[in-house]
């Protein structure tokens, strides 16, 4: 553990000791040497418990690991990163692929592994070696596309969120500007089918607040669903990590360690910007203008090869580039160039190095990297200390400008001018009310009394709104001080759904002030006489959480949106409106499942029938009712479900039940006492092959909230073992 601080130390001082090219006499040799050193204990739940002699030992194995479980994820993640999803699915794929190349060069990449300190260099190796390792003793396993994955590759894919910065640019802009379509036609806007917010829960709550004394963590990340496997890793160099991992990433993304614990939320911070370009073009090149002169507009050529019946085609494009970036778009006649964090070394350190972080300050060095851009971090420790750290990469900037819109490029003002350190940026160290939160709201009510205060900040470190989430979270935690492991797990699955606190009693009381004799009266007595009775909170058996969720769908549709304001209080929508939702939502149900009177467990399912990324949906085939709805409306416990179209299905017809594939994907529930105690569970089970017993095995606590005891030491796995071998089997 010293050893790997005293690492970062040097590293955050500059002195990088660069890679060294591999000088083994063969690859075969080293996959064997380094597969002796590992070994993988899988628990009675599939889960791969990986030990290396070396922290590179440990990658080797854990991403051997992830390849067994579900290759295809693994290889799919690195499509998507290096921007050649194209070559394995068809020409719908190129602008998506090109978006991710005008940022992410291989030849760049190598240059960046070159100049990377030796330490990460061998983490990276392994991860290669233990990837192709997998694939040479499984030749019945053929990748799409990627026949040989090399070390470099893992730069390209370093934050494990679900959806990184580059996601940010529009496709149907980039390919109206890049494929030269009508600008009219790429602002249409995209068919929203869903209300859901992205996002996830952290909670950590200090010892005063704990029956025990022990300080306790909340992890529950809200991702489609099998997005990440859960393993645990550990080494004889200090590393000792649990919890989810995205398939293909070797480091533990949101988990703990047996001293301290780390939740990743999606931030609100504005950690990317785009600038107006006042473009020229003379003799066929392009300059733009920038202060008092012009600069030239820098062309790069960005070949997309992509899939086709006959075989492999190609798209050339000249991409354009200023020193704000790539030009994505075109608005008002100018060219629109964004800006955002480039830094795959930082990142990749970062998001590894926090893994073996057993307190508070080595955490906070791991921070001095200001390379997590797109998440907030809930954190909690043996020591007792829990903490709130805002995003990660913030640009400083002049506070004249708004740059949650495009600014002039030309103008110099708006460049950035370095970066907030730690101390600058949004952070809360032990706050006196005991407890802090974030629901990817602002952090300016997370802990309750004790929290961060809007006006010690400028308005680009957080952009976001309030939520029902945060309210619901918010009402849980004030004032309690018995708080156990248990107590938090009852509470990660809290029924309630203070969206509706406001808006339903306002709907009662338009249908009360209505004429005995209206028809819309008497045509929602019933109804009404169900929402009235209604405690707000979700159950399978709940008709009223049927009706108030097809209500709200109804009221979202119609314009009124479904984010809380920052007085806590959902919109009130008007009498007529409300009424006129309802009614038209009664009428759905009765169409979609032959009454009104529906229980909310016979439409919101869960159902995982195959291995493939995109399930394919079937009503006649087994599924399992689920109780906790989409975090919209304020459930902790998220499920965003819907129904599904024949197109999406492949048959004839689509679904009538609405089918999660969003929401609730991890949750862990962690105690840090003199020992770690941990539970927790993975949305279906470990294995993405439907032939695995752990392809569906925990669909059950998944629903309940029955967390699983997690094993995290050598002697819980006793009894608990169902295989241990060597990578390869070796």
């Amino acid at each position: 553990m010293k050893e790997t601080f005293g690492l970062l130390l040097i590293v955050i001082a500059g002195l990088l000791i660069p890679c060294h090219a591999q000088t083994m006499a063969s690859e075969q040799t080293r996959w064997a040497a380094e597969a002796a050193n590992v070994k993988i204990v899988r628990d009675d739940w599939g889960i791969a418990h990986v030990y290396g002699k070396t922290d590179a030992d440990a990658v080797f194995g854990m991403i051997y690991a992830q390849a067994e479980d579900d290759f295809n994820r693994v290889e799919t993640n690195y499509l998507n990163a290096m921007g050649r999803l194209a070559e394995a699915e068809g020409e719908d794929r190129v602008y998506q692929d090109l978006r991710m190349k005008m940022f992410i060069d291989p030849e760049d990449l190598k240059k960046e592994y070159a100049a990377s300190p030796e330490w990460l260099c061998k983490l990276m190796d392994a991860f290669a070696d233990g990837v192709n390792f997998y694939l040479a003793k499984h030749p019945e396993v053929k990748p799409r596309v990627i026949q040989h994955f090399e070390p470099w590759m893992a730069l390209s894919f370093t934050e494990g969120s679900i959806g990184g910065d580059i996601e940010r640019v529009e496709l149907k802009k980039l390919e109206a500007f890049y494929g030269r379509h009508d600008q009219a036609t790429a602002s249409l806007p995209t068919p929203q089918r869903e209300v859901e917010p992205g996002g996830s829960n952290g909670i950590a709550i200090a010892p005063s607040n704990t029956r025990d004394h022990h300080a306790l963590l909340l992890i529950n990340p809200h991702t489609s669903f099998f997005f990440r496997s859960e393993l645990q890793m550990a080494s004889g160099e200090g590393l000792d990590a649990y919890g989810a991992v995205t398939w293909g990433q070797f480091f533990i993304y949101q988990g703990f360690n047996s001293r301290a614990g780390w939740m990743h939320t999606s931030s609100g911070v504005d950690a990317v910007d785009e600038y107006l370009e006042t473009v020229h073009s003379k003799d066929g090149h392009y300059s733009y203008q920038y202060g008092d002169g012009e600069r030239p507009i820098v062309e790069k050529q960005i070949i997309v090869p992509y899939k086709t019946a006959q075989g492999m085609a190609e798209k050339k494009f000249a991409v354009y580039y200023t020193h704000h970036g790539p030009v994505i778009r075109e608005q008002d006649g100018k060219w629109v160039t964004i800006r955002l964090m480039q830094e795959p070394i930082k990142a990749l350190m970062q998001s590894y190095l926090r893994t073996k972080a057993e307190n508070y300050k080595q955490y906070l060095q791991t921070m001095e990297l200001k390379a997590n851009s797109s998440n907030n971090t809930v954190y909690a420790d043996a020591d007792g200390h829990i903490a709130y750290f805002h995003g990660n990469y913030i640009p400083l900037r002049d506070t004249r400008f708004d740059f949650t819109k495009p600014v002039e490029g030309s103008d110099p003002a708006t460049d950035w001018k370095g970066l907030m350190t730690v101390e600058e940026s949004p952070h809360l160290l032990d706050p006196k009310s005991g407890y802090l939160f974030n629901v990817n709201d602002s952090p300016w009510n997370g802990a309750g009394e004790s929290s961060l205060h809007r006006k010690d900040y400028p308005a680009y470190v957080e952009t976001g709104s309030e939520s029902a989430r945060g309210v619901h979270a918010m009402q849980l935690l004030q004032g309690r001080k018995d708080f156990t492991l248990d107590g938090l797990m009852t509470a990660a699955y809290d029924s309630y759904l203070p969206w509706f606190i406001k808006p339903l009693p306002a709907l009662v009381q338009a249908w009360d002030q209505l004429p005995a004799e209206s028809e819309t009266k008497v045509a929602l007595a019933g109804q009404i006489a169900v929402l009235r009775k209604w405690d707000m909170r979700w159950g399978v058996d709940s008709v009223a959480t049927s009706l108030a969720i097809f209500w709200g769908q109804e009221i979202a549709k119609v314009g009124h949106t479904a984010a809380y304001e920052e007085q806590f209080s959902a919109p009130v929508v008007p009498g007529d409106v409300a009424l006129k939702a309802l009614l038209t939502a009664s009428d759905k149900l009765t169409a979609d499942f032959g009454r009104w009177q529906t229980p909310w467990g016979q439409i919101n399912r869960f159902q995982r029938r195959t291995g493939d990324i995109v399930q394919p949906f079937d009503d006649a085939q087994p599924s399992t009712p689920v109780g906790f709805t989409a975090s919209s409306w304020g459930s902790l416990a998220a499920f965003s479900a819907r129904p599904y179209t024949a197109k999406e299905t492949g048959r004839a017809t689509g679904t009538r039940k609405w089918y999660g594939t969003r929401g609730n994907s991890f949750v862990a529930v962690v105690e840090f006492g003199n020992k770690v105690r941990a539970r927790a569970v993975t949305a279906g089970g470990e294995s993405g092959h439907p032939s695995s017993p752990h392809f569906n095995d925990q669909v059950e606590r998944y629903i309940t909230g029955n967390l699983r005891e997690v094993y995290f030491y050598p002697e819980q796995l006793k009894g608990h073992t169902e295989r241990e071998y060597h990578p390869g089997g070796l």
